[in-house]
C-alpha cells in the first residue's frame, strides 16, 4: 500500500471528480491540487496508524481542517465536500482488497483493517464538518462586518471603493451612479436577539436586491431601483415585513424617495428614518415614493402643529376613530372624488343619502363647510395627525 500510495491518490482524485459533480463542473484553478494534497493526507494517516498499531485521533487531520476553509472560499458544500472524502475513502480500500489478490492470508489481514478503516471514515468526517461549518460561519461572520463597513462608509459620504467592497457593490448592483433607494428598518420590540435581527436582515437583502447590514438593532438596507421606479422594491420588503417572522420579529421600515449616485445615500437615509418614524407600533413599511408631497408634510408633523387643531376638530377625529372611523372614511372618499359626494357614495357603496347624512355629522360635530377646501384640507390634516391608522394606503379611502 505505501509503495503504490500516489497510483491510489490518483484514483481517488479522478473517482471524486466522476462522481461529484461540484468538483467536476468547478472553474477554481487550484482545487485539483488542494483535493490531491488532502487525499494524500488521509491516505497516509490511515497507514501511519496501521505501521503504529494506534487508533486515529483528531490531531491526525490537521490538513482536513485547512481544506475545509479552502473548500468554503472555493464555493463547494459541506454535503459535497463529505461525499468526496467518503468517495476517497472507498477508494482506499479497493486499493488494499487489490493490494491483497491472490493472497488467502493478505484477504483476511485486510478485512481486520475494516474497522480501523472505518475509524478514519468517522472521525475524518467528523473533523471536516465540524472545520467546514466553523470556517463557514468565520466567512459569514467577515462578510457582514464587509457590509457593515461598506454601509457605514456610504452613510459617512465615502464613495471611492477597490477591493472587496468594490465587488461587493457591483454584485448588489450599486454602480457609483446608480437609482436606488435606502430602507431603514427596526423591531417593533425592545431587545431582540442577534440571530433573529441577522435573519431579518437576510430578509431585507432578499426582498430588494442590493445591500443590507446591521447598524446595532437597526437595519439598513440600499438597494437599486431599475429605471427609477421602487414600487418592486417597496412590494417585496411589505411582503417581508407583513406580519412578525418564525422568531416573533415584526419590523418598522421606512423607505426613502429614489436618489441617484452613491453620494446621496446620507441624505437618503435621512428620508428613510423620518419615514420610518412616521409608522405606528404595529410596524410595517411607509415609503417615501408611494407618497403625495401633502401626505411627506403631515409625516413631518410636530407638537406645533398638533397644537394648532381646533378642539372641536380634535375631539370628531378622535371620537369617530374610536368608533370605528365611518365619517373618517366617508370623509377621506369626499376628498379623494374631488368633493362630488355622490362618487363617493358609489365608492364606498353607499346610499348617496348616507353619504350625504354622514357628511352633514362631520359639519355639525366640526364646524366645518365642507363644501370649502380650505376645511376639507384642515379635517384631513387633523386626522393623518391624529389617526392616520384609519386613512388605508397612505391617504386612499377603502374601496367599501
Amino acid at each position: 500500500m505505501q509503495a503504490d500510495l500516489p497510483r491510489l491518490v490518483d484514483l481517488a482524485v479522478a473517482a471524486i471528480w466522476t462522481q461529484v459533480a461540484a468538483y467536476r463542473d468547478s472553474a477554481e484553478p487550484t482545487l485539483r491540487e488542494d483535493v490531491t494534497a488532502h487525499v494524500a493526507s488521509v491516505f497516509r494517516v490511515f497507514l501511519a496508524g496501521l505501521a503504529a498499531e494506534r487508533p486515529v485521533r483528531r490531531a491526525d487531520f490537521v490538513v482536513t481542517r485547512e481544506q475545509a476553509m479552502h473548500r468554503v472560499a472555493q464555493g463547494i458544500s459541506l454535503a459535497d465536500f463529505l461525499r468526496a472524502f467518503h468517495v476517497g475513502q472507498l477508494t482506499l480500500w479497493q486499493g488494499i482488497l487489490d493490494a491483497a489478490a491472490g493472497d488467502t492470508e493478505a484477504r483476511d489481514a485486510a478485512l481486520e483493517l475494516v474497522a480501523t478503516l472505518m475509524q478514519v471514515i468517522e472521525l475524518g468526517s467528523t473533523v471536516a464538518g465540524e472545520a467546514y461549518v466553523e470556517a463557514q460561519q468565520h466567512r459569514l461572520a467577515e462578510r457582514d462586518r464587509l457590509r457593515r463597513d461598506l454601509v457605514e462608509d456610504l452613510l459617512a459620504r465615502r464613495t471611492i471603493f477597490a477591493g472587496q467592497k468594490l465587488s461587493l457593490l457591483r454584485t448588489a448592483g450599486l454602480g457609483a451612479d446608480a437609482d436606488m433607494i435606502v430602507v431603514s428598518a427596526v423591531p417593533t420590540a425592545a431587545a431582540p436577539d442577534q440571530p433573529a435581527l441577522s435573519a431579518a436582515a437576510a430578509a431585507v437583502a432578499r426582498a430588494g436586491g442590493g445591500l443590507a447590514a446591521l447598524r446595532q438593532e437597526e437595519i439598513v438596507g440600499i438597494m437599486p431601483v431599475p429605471g427609477r421606479d421602487a414600487r418592486a422594491a417597496v412590494s417585496g420588503l411589505r411582503q417581508a415585513c407583513s406580519g412578525p417572522d418564525a422568531r416573533g420579529l415584526r419590523l418598522a421600515a421606512g423607505v426613502s424617495t429614489v436618489h441617484s449616485g452613491l453620494h446621496e445615500v446620507a441624505d437618503a437615509y435621512a428620508e428613510a428614518r423620518v419615514a420610518r418614524d412616521g409608522l405606528g407600533p404595529g410596524g410595517g413599511v411607509l415609503a417615501l415614493p408611494l407618497l403625495s408631497a401633502f401626505d411627506y408634510l403631515v409625516l413631518r408633523r410636530g407638537q406645533t402643529a398638533e397644537r394648532l387643531l381646533r378642539p372641536e376638530i380634535r375631539r370628531f377625529v378622535t371620537e369617530d376613530a374610536a368608533a370605528g372611523g365611518s365619517l373618517i372614511t366617508t370623509l377621506a372618499a369626499y376628498a379623494d372624488c374631488d368633493l362630488n359626494a355622490t362618487v363617493a357614495a358609489e365608492r364606498l357603496h353607499l346610499h348617496v343619502n348616507t353619504a350625504y347624512y354622514r357628511l352633514e355629522r362631520i359639519a355639525d360635530r366640526t364646524g366645518c363647510d365642507l363644501r370649502r377646501l380650505a376645511d376639507v384640507m384642515e379635517l384631513l390634516i387633523a386626522v393623518k395627525i391624529l389617526a392616520p391608522g384609519t386613512l388605508a394606503g397612505g391617504g386612499q379611502p377603502p374601496s367599501s
